[in-house]
């Protein structure tokens, strides 16, 4: 599983797992306002992907379950390096941890 994942935003999300392990999180527009958020690993791999009908219903979901927009989050921007494209569909040892609602509250 290699396949190349377009997106098109830069504007990271981030939640730190564990030490030296951090998920991270892009909004890409979609059809008609709705939006899809996927998840990328630190090596800019694509393991999980959820829909949603508008970015703001993405935004308070990532924040719900403790990403933080990187931007707005100098402290991690002085020792983070976002992923950086191309973006490449993989797994997740754990699974879909996301879309699977394991480690996602709605």
């Amino acid at each position: 599983m290699n396949e190349l994942v377009e997106i098109h935003s830069t504007d990271f999300w981030v939640k730190v797992v564990e030490m030296l392990q951090q998920n991270w999180a892009l909004i890409e527009d979609e059809a008609a306002g709705a939006v899809r958020v996927y998840f990328v690993s630190d090596t800019s791999a694509v393991f999980d992907e959820i829909a949603f009908p508008s970015t703001s219903s993405a935004n308070e979901a990532l924040e719900m379950n403790g990403f933080r927009r990187f931007a707005e989050s100098t402290g991690l921007q002085s020792f983070l390096r976002a992923p950086a494209a191309p973006f490449r569909r993989s797994t997740h040892p754990n699974g879909p941890i996301y879309s699977s609602g394991r480690f996602w509250r709605s």
